[in-house]
């Protein structure tokens, strides 16, 4: 067998193993591929090298300019209107040297049948030549007619060596004009890199000359900018939401089993966990009643283990075009892996998935695909992603997403007990400035008796009203009475949460230490 090619230099493991797969496509006479990515830029630069280390010549099709030999000017002549989709694909089928032929934004006219048609009769033409196709677009989109004949790559988002080689570049070109300072340990250097991870190589460029242009100068305090640009370039996604460490494991009151469990695993992302044999934790299932610390308790694990919190809402998802949302799906858990180790939210997961049972009637099979997109991700993935799902209502979770494997542990989160009830006081008293020595917590938390976390709260945040109203200090007979005004969730709808405690019985793991004897 002839040896393979030298493949263009890759700057991470994930660009690595891409590359090497699209190399082994070509070798393979792969008629059609289809890269997903938003570099079109970088691509064509890796694209470049391969076509040199293969031999080929290279094509590029735009619907501005249409087909365009490149990188040299002793091209074949090409007719002059191949700006027309069913034109360039004629064109592409007369040639005779072996190519490598990129279709930019060409998904849009795969709405066209005769574009499909005569795509799919290419295909079978070039499976006889030593030339390939590659569309090449942001966003992935193959008629049922093409799906047997093309091949879908997703492109990697440069990893860390390749923001470390653009940071060194960035470097180089300040030094050598004296037009900004660099002051920059390794160590923060490293963090910088980090920061940006998850950013295209424009957006990283970008994001490090906003840094250097805000004060003239790149230093540990850019750490922070750059992060904030991450933020944005997420939140234009419009499926995840970018949230910063603000919350603690100490603001969440109780749940000391579920405590425990999160810090034995605080130093599982590090290099030291892997040389000892462990693998990245994978995620946790919370289900429980509402207003009990589920979704404050995904924030503060992300901040307790110093790591980016993202929050996937299913409903998002969902949204959009008919046909989108396996796409939408797919674009946020590449996103995810692109800056992980990261911990991704799915807050009320059962929300989105409530059509699985139906779906083949109700919406032409959608929310059973995007669900076993879903679980196929939670089973395989490699990324260090942790996921933190939470669940409000049980009858809504399919049966496939409580399968071992998918997560670590499934924890069932009940209404507190008295002695987490306390807790749950003296913090939110502290967290508005009152000293929690001034109150009687051992009353308060025996009329607090099946009140959530967010109930006890909001009787603070009442009682703190009434006080103000009235001109005076905070006292106990202000929070006294906002709990007797109050009906919590537990007395409205007591059959649910007794049905809810009943299934998690001997299914699930109780978050917090004891059992529930009030």
């Amino acid at each position: 067998m002839a040896s393979s090619p030298a493949l263009p230099r890759s700057g991470s493991p994930a660009s690595a193993a891409w590359l090497e797969e699209l190399d082994i496509l070509i070798r393979a006479r792969y008629p059609l591929l289809y890269l997903v990515s938003w570099e079109e830029h970088r691509v064509d630069t890796l694209l470049a090298d391969m076509a040199r280390a293969h031999g080929k010549a290279l094509y590029t099709w735009s619907i501005s300019r249409g087909l365009r030999h490149v990188g040299s000017t002793r091209g074949p002549s090409l007719p002059e209107e191949t700006r027309n989709p069913l034109e360039a694909i004629a064109a592409i089928e007369k040639l005779t040297e072996p190519s490598l032929v990129v279709l930019k934004d060409f998904h849009p006219y795969l709405e066209e049948k005769s574009v499909v048609r005569a795509l799919r009769e290419l295909a079978h033409y070039l499976k006889s030549t030593f030339t390939t196709v590659i569309l090449l677009s942001p966003s992935l989109h193959i008629p049922i007619e093409l799906e047997k004949e093309v091949s879908v790559l997703d492109v990697p988002l440069p990893g860390f060596q390749e923001l470390l080689n653009l940071l060194k570049e960035i470097v180089a070109v300040v030094r050598r004009g004296n037009k900004a300072t660099i002051d920059l340990s390794r160590e923060n250097a490293e963090l910088l890199i980090k920061a940006a991870q998850g950013l295209t190589l424009s957006e990283a460029e970008n994001a490090f000359a906003k840094a250097i242009a805000h004060d003239g100068k790149l230093s540990a305090e850019d750490i922070q900018r750059v992060q904030d640009e991450k933020r944005q370039v997420i939140r234009k996604s419009g499926l995840l939401e970018y949230y910063p460490p603000e919350e603690d494991l100490g603001h969440v009151g109780g749940l000391q089993n579920l405590k425990q469990w999160l810090n034995r695993r605080t130093a599982a992302f590090g290099e030291r966990a892997r040389q000892f044999g462990l693998p990245e934790p994978r995620g946790l299932l919370l289900l429980g009643v509402q207003g009990c610390g589920k979704s404050l308790t995904a924030k503060a694990v992300a901040a307790h283990w110093r790591l980016p919190l993202l929050r996937l809402d299913m409903g998002r998802i969902f949204s959009g075009l008919v046909g989108s949302s396996e796409e939408n799906l797919r674009k946020a858990i590449h996103t995810a892996e692109s800056i992980a180790p990261v911990v991704l939210w799915v807050d009320e997961i059962e929300k989105g998935l409530s059509g699985v049972a139906s779906s083949n009637t109700g919406d032409s099979g959608v929310s059973a695909r995007v669900f076993g997109t879903l679980l196929t991700w939670l089973q395989e993935k490699t990324a260090p992603v942790f996921v933190v799902a939470t669940a409000n209502r049980i009858d809504g979770l399919p049966p496939e997403l409580l399968r071992k494997g998918r997560f670590d542990e499934i924890f069932f989160v009940d209404l507190p007990e008295a002695a987490e009830r306390r807790d749950i006081f003296r913090i939110h008293l502290q967290r508005r400035k009152r000293d929690p020595a001034a109150y009687d917590l051992n009353a308060l938390a025996e009329l607090a008796v099946d009140y959530s976390g967010a109930e006890i709260e909001q009787a603070v945040v009442a009682g703190l009203y009434e006080a103000f109203a009235e001109g005076v200090e905070l006292g106990q007979p202000h929070l006294v009475r906002a709990l007797q005004e109050t009906f919590p969730l537990a007395v409205t709808m007591r059959h649910e949460i007794e049905r809810l405690r009943e299934w998690a019985r001997g299914r699930t793991r109780p978050a917090s230490t004891g059992a529930r004897k009030e």
